[in-house]
């Protein structure tokens, strides 16, 4: 396999797109951790036992095919004060679909989440929110890729488009499960954005690295956090 991603995403990459959302300010002790391409009963449900063991909350960026393939695993995420944000319906690649069908995909995928959350009518609340809904106007695009225009028609939408600044490459399945948690110790800070997936080819890595790099923050008393619409 080619391996064509950077663990760091470097600032540069980050100032040529200020519009979207690679990290926080770091000032206060707070990472947010993050989760692609599920939810599945084979790794998502685990997931979510290992936040809870440190009171960790996270984000989910949530395939709205696999919303509907699994509504009771989405419904655990949501009933544990996650927050799940819109990964596209169908996992689209932005640069290989034409803007229409990859807004199409993104609404899709939003209106089976909303109707999908809706049944359980579950209330989310944290002390500085109350009756939020758990379905946050948050897209990260499949593969990170997304065109200019892409990218302005989901903000009209009203979404903040969230990407990274570390990678975990836990879906690299050539590299060791060390490597895979030494992506993320090596480079994470207060404020960071970090990367993984909740799916089957990272689940090896995943299983390894995660409950560690959870440990870590432990360590350092930083706060694992979801990301809501209140940040901006």
């Amino acid at each position: 396999m080619l391996k064509s991603y950077l663990v760091k995403t470097p600032k540069l990459v980050q100032r040529i797109f200020p519009k979207r959302v690679w990290a926080f300010p770091s000032k206060k002790k707070t990472v947010y951790l993050t989760f692609d391409d599920g939810p599945i009963p084979e790794v998502t449900p685990w997931v979510i036992s290992q936040l809870k063991k440190y009171k960790a909350q996270a984000t989910f960026f949530c395939i709205g095919d696999n919303v509907g393939k699994h509504p009771e695993v989405f419904k655990t995420i949501i009933s544990e004060g996650h927050k799940v944000g819109n990964h596209t319906f169908h996992h689209v690649n932005g640069k290989k679909t034409a803007l229409g069908n990859y807004v199409e995909d993104v609404i899709k995928a939003e209106k089976m989440m909303t109707r999908v959350s809706s049944k359980f009518e579950i209330a989310y609340q944290t002390p500085s929110t109350s009756h939020q809904s758990p379905v946050a106007k948050l897209f990260r695009p499949p593969y990170g890729r997304l065109n200019g225009k892409q990218a302005q028609s989901l903000r009209d939408l009203g979404y903040n488009i969230i990407m990274w600044d570390v990678l975990s490459a836990d879906f690299d399945q050539q590299i060791s499960e060390e490597k895979c948690l030494q992506n993320v110790l090596k480079n994470i800070q207060p404020g960071s954005i970090v990367i993984f997936h909740d799916s089957l080819k990272a689940k090896k890595n995943l299983r390894y690295a995660l409950p560690k790099v959870l440990e870590y923050c432990d360590s350092q008393n930083w706060k694992c956090a979801a990301i809501d619409n209140n940040l901006f």
